[in-house]
């Protein structure tokens, strides 16, 4: 099994990090690794409390536990030195969400990856930005076709105006 070496952790995504003009914004050091599965987890969007305000305007996405559910994601290679600006993307010291080790399978293996869980769940829908960046990132990475049509059936909360998009958008110029 693979994972961490002496200078680099391997990292699980399956929301709006998928796409790599996302993740780089605070994690530079991120290079695709490969996509993989992971088995018995669900995809989900939602708050982890019952009403915040955040970047996306709506939920985000995590993962929750699932018999025989799946959930399809990139694993990108991040120097060490990027752990805690990813752990702060993901609110880990807010305790948004907490890091977790899954083991993800792919065609090269099944690799231990880091991933995130949010806390406190509260079933919400994304923002049409966040369903978007989520949709362009698997797409981008080759994700499978019946997964990608599972994402594009997703409701949205039909927010209309800025977001973290806006600075997404810049960076791909």
């Amino acid at each position: 099994m693979s994972g961490a070496t002496n200078s680099h952790f391997m990292y699980f995504a399956f929301g709006s990090n998928l796409l790599k003009e996302r993740l780089q914004l605070a994690n530079p050091s991120a290079t695709f690794c490969s996509t993989g599965r992971l088995k018995d987890y669900e995809l989900n969007f939602g708050l982890w409390e019952q009403h915040v305000d955040n970047a996306w305007h709506g939920g985000a996405a995590t993962i929750e536990s699932s018999p025989g559910a799946e959930v399809w994601g990139v694993i990108w290679t991040l120097s060490n030195e990027n752990l805690t600006s990813l752990d702060n993307q993901e609110g880990v010291s807010e305790g948004i969400y907490s890091p977790l080790e899954v083991l993800v399978e792919t065609d090269k293996g099944v690799m231990r990856c880091r991933t995130y869980q949010m806390n406190n769940f509260h079933a919400c829908p994304p923002s049409p930005q966040y369903k978007q960046v989520v949709c362009l990132g698997a797409q981008q990475n080759g994700l499978p076709v019946d997964y990608l049509k599972r994402l594009d059936v997703i409701q949205t909360n039909n927010y209309s105006g800025p977001s973290v998009l806006d600075q997404i958008r810049a960076a791909m110029k």
